[in-house]
């Protein structure tokens, strides 16, 4: 990579990279050496636009959790149509895909970066579960002031039941993810006692 490249593309570039490493080789591979050879670059491309390697981390998370908050519009669109059920099911897997289901336990076991994430926004130490339940949380919110959730419902109870839920049957992605029959099982599950039937 030229010493000239633009700040922005050598970031891009830099974060592209890390999570090619994070994905293939798990967080624990993640090391400024992996990123920079795998970015292709000399070590001092990253040490010249970051402060040290938890600040590119810290960026890097920001970023790709910037990239989930584009994807959890969708769930936020989708109020009032088709099923609740199949609405969540569809938001779950896209919340809880390999890059931020790799994400997770790299915030889980680095402290640096969790306080630095803590730093940058509220709910930050775990920037990809507080998204995903901030976005599920509204979600269910809406659905319920549309009258196609008891009124009575525990929103937060909920949320936090299908955010528990999904992480635990994406965490192990050996042979793979969970199929779709599996998610919507759960779901279906946490929503039993609180869906209204619609009307035929």
């Amino acid at each position: 990579m030229p010493t000239g490249v633009h700040l922005r593309d050598a970031r891009q570039q830099l974060f592209d990279a890390a999570e090619r490493v994070l994905l293939r080789d798990g967080p624990n591979a993640l090391t400024s050496r992996a990123v920079t050879d795998e970015a292709g670059c000399a070590k001092g491309v990253l040490h010249r636009h970051f402060s040290d390697f938890d600040a590119f981390l810290t960026d890097f998370v920001l970023d790709r959790a910037a990239q989930l908050e584009e994807r959890t519009r969708a769930l936020g669109e989708s109020v009032g149509a088709d099923t609740v059920a199949g609405n969540l099911t569809t938001a779950l897997t896209t919340l809880f895909g390999p890059v931020p289901v790799a994400i997770i336990p790299l915030i889980t076991f680095r402290d640096e970066l969790r306080a630095r994430l803590r730093q940058s926004r509220p709910g930050g130490g775990i920037a990809i579960l507080s998204q995903a339940t901030t976005a599920i949380s509204a979600y269910l919110a809406d659905e319920r002031e549309l009258g196609r959730i008891a009124a009575d419902a525990d929103i937060d109870s909920l949320t936090l039941s299908l955010v528990g839920g999904g992480h635990l049957l994406f965490a192990d992605r050996d042979p793979g993810p969970p199929q779709p029959a599996t998610v919507h099982k759960l779901v279906t599950t946490v929503l039993a006692d609180v869906v209204q039937r619609r009307p035929h």
